[in-house]
């Protein structure tokens, strides 16, 4: 077979030295090439860590057995031996930059995997990479000094050696090696405090939805590497939480997930990216105000270590809770009976011009169905109405100091979405009636196991958000950094002055906890929103002459209204059949249930990010911790992965 000659740049000689010449054949292969090329370059030194990359293709040759003739390659072939690993700027949810070593050769899932492990952050397959916001250039210039102080390199912290060691705090090994790397640890588990009124303003904060489906637009595509995206050495990416389903928390081994988890939160508040109202935004502030303080008063690593129970108290609690047994009786009514609410609540359809006002009736839920009588003396006939919440959307209005307990359910109807408040007495009766109308818009009952704790966590919410009228004294004595706290919306709103008092007041709610209880109860705070979870999409439904919003969150999408913001529609991933993408015309084909078929293109974003959205949702509803790491990346993979998945 003729031989020829293969021209190969090596990058670690520099942009100016000349392409080293080797003689190959068609049957060569890729392992070969690299094992001459390695033989003809002068400096001495590893080269595992390098490959070959095909500029013209922009195609990595991985596969070290497969033959320059199976790629297809040729003599005018531009073939460039670089490393796989290369140092990026990464801009974490706290928004703290670092720089690292991350791979340019591996798919972006597999490169965000090896990034968690160095940081010690469990379950990467909730987090994914975004292309930094376009910035203005004289913006750029501008803060390019101002960043690079805050920068932490963490170069030399690399999967290979020791990254399995782990110190009694749960600190990975390397973070101990020097002072410099033991500070880049706490910048990794320690919120930022005091920002200042020019720091907020830095920050893009979206005004509209269209707006927030820009930044989804930014996510990389999960199946293909960085270099082959274009991205370069040195440049900048983000690392943000994508996927809102959070699996196993637990605050002895995610120490550094649970913070920046934490961070990705009060930034989605601070900047607006989710709506919350005033009493909310205060528990907020109360919380972010405690947390602050408590960094400051010691190491976070410390404090994790003495909160609550030790391990032997905690199993010895659990195991006494399971031996305690249960009714024999009660268990059997558990399971041949669906549990029923029966109560006076007072009822307003803004849509039917008969009701001007809320007015009482006698209301039934039963399994997932509300109907409700003009009296209680009336169940033994036609209800006036009777509605089934299975996909209905759930949304809270409630004003504790104002007494206002309202239910809006947004009922799905073939001509769209029926509105229809409950108003509640009590919080308990509040409580009792929302968390039965969350369960019953997933298709559950009040018989699921989840029922009790969905009432206590609502009516933990409520109480935060209590007014404490012995914090009065406490509030006047003091001033706070309001800036950090709350939202521009309410630092307009309000004076300082205004604000401390408040912040305070709903401080001594949540003074008694410790920093990982504090840091938990605001990302659970944060999941009790309305909107939490929806990342959005504008895109253009098949049949349709209008752009509309595609929200989809971790259980369900949603179809809005652009131009109002009004929910149109609401689909369950439960009811799913299946979906498709076609690559040829970038839109997607949903089926579900009853024979209901949904088709849509996207048009600020491009069609793969919501078909990597919708199957990294299917999979974090099977994911078990019985399971295989190794499998669960493998099914999570092929679910997200492109063309070759479906």
């Amino acid at each position: 077979m003729a031989s020829w000659d293969l021209n190969i740049t090596v990058e670690d000689l520099g942009p100016e030295a000349d392409p080293i010449t080797i003689r190959v054949t068609g049957e060569t292969h890729i392992g070969g090439v690299i094992l001459q090329a390695v033989d003809k370059i002068e400096i001495k030194k590893n080269w595992s860590d390098h490959a070959l990359w095909w500029e013209q293709k922009k195609q990595w040759l991985i596969k070290t057995n497969w033959t320059l003739d199976k790629y297809g390659i040729l003599a005018d072939a531009k073939l460039l031996f670089t490393p796989q690993h290369k140092p990026i700027y990464l801009t974490l949810p706290n928004m703290k930059t670092i720089r690292m070593k991350a791979s340019f050769s591996n798919p972006v899932f597999k490169t965000v995997i090896e990034i968690c492990k160095i940081l010690n952050l469990r379950h990467p397959e909730e987090l994914s990479l975004l292309r930094p916001p376009e910035e203005k250039e004289k913006k750029k210039k501008r803060d390019k000094d101002d960043t690079a102080e805050d920068i932490c390199d963490i170069t030399e912290a690399t999967l290979s050696g020791g990254l399995n060691q782990q110190l009694s705090n749960g600190m990975p090994a390397y973070f101990a090696d020097s002072p410099e790397m033991e500070s880049c640890y706490k910048l990794l588990t320690l919120s930022q405090i005091n920002m200042t009124p020019e720091m907020m303003a830095k920050m893009f904060r979206p005004s509209s939805l269209s707006d927030k489906s820009l930044i989804n637009s930014r996510w990389l595509d999960s199946s293909r590497s960085l270099l082959t995206q274009g991205f370069k050495e040195n440049d900048k990416l983000s690392l943000r939480f994508k996927y809102y389903c959070f699996f196993d928390l637990e605050p002895k081994y995610d120490i550094v997930r649970i913070n920046q988890l934490y961070e990705q939160a009060r930034w989605a508040i601070l900047l607006e990216e989710i709506e919350c109202t005033e009493e909310e935004m205060m528990v907020f502030a109360a919380l972010q105000y405690h947390i602050n303080k408590q960094e400051v008063s010691g190491d976070p690593a410390e404090v994790h270590r003495d909160q609550g129970l030790d391990d032997l108290d905690s199993a010895l609690s659990s195991l006494e809770v399971k031996l305690e047994g249960s009714n024999p009786s009660d268990v059997l009514d558990s399971i041949t009976t669906i549990p029923e609410l029966k109560d006076n609540l007072k009822i307003f359809r803004p849509k039917r011009l008969t009701l001007k006002g809320y007015k009482q009736y006698w209301v039934i839920f039963k399994e997932t169905s509300i109907s409700y009588y003009k009296s209680k003396e009336d169940v033994l006939g036609e209800p006036i109405q009777e509605m089934n919440l299975k996909g209905c959307e759930v949304v809270p209005d409630v004003n504790v100091s104002g007494q206002k307990f309202c239910i809006k359910l947004l009922v799905p109807s073939p001509e769209g979405m029926n509105e229809v408040y409950l108003r509640c007495d009590s919080e308990q009766q509040y409580a009792n009636w929302m968390a039965a109308c969350r369960l019953a818009a997933k298709g559950k009952t009040m018989a699921d196991s989840t029922y009790q704790s969905e009432v206590q966590n609502i009516l933990s919410f409520l109480k935060l958000q209590k007014a404490n009228p012995s914090s009065q004294q406490s509030a006047n004595a003091e001033t706070i950094n309001t800036h950090s706290l709350v939202s521009p919306r309410y630092q307009k709103k309000f004076k300082a002055k205004q604000l401390t008092p408040r912040i305070l007041e709903a401080h001594q709610n949540v003074a008694q906890l410790s920093l990982m209880e504090a840091k938990m109860k605001f990302i659970q705070t944060w999941q009790s929103l309305p909107d939490f979870g929806l990342s959005y999409f504008v895109v253009r439904f098949k049949g349709c002459r209008k752009d509309e919003i595609l929200g989809i969150a971790n259980n369900r999408m949603v179809r809005i209204d652009l131009s109002v913001g009004d929910v149109v529609k609401t689909w369950r991933y439960n009811n799913m059949r299946q979906w498709n993408v076609n690559w040829d015309i970038q839109q997607v084909a949903i089926e579900f249930d009853e024979n209901i078929n949904v088709a849509f293109s996207c048009v600020t974003a491009n069609c793969k990010i919501v078909h990597e959205y919708i199957g990294g949702y299917i999979f974090m509803s099977t994911r078990s911790k019985d399971q295989n790491e190794t499998l669960n990346q493998e099914l999570f993979h092929k679910l997200t992965g492109g063309h070759e998945a479906l």
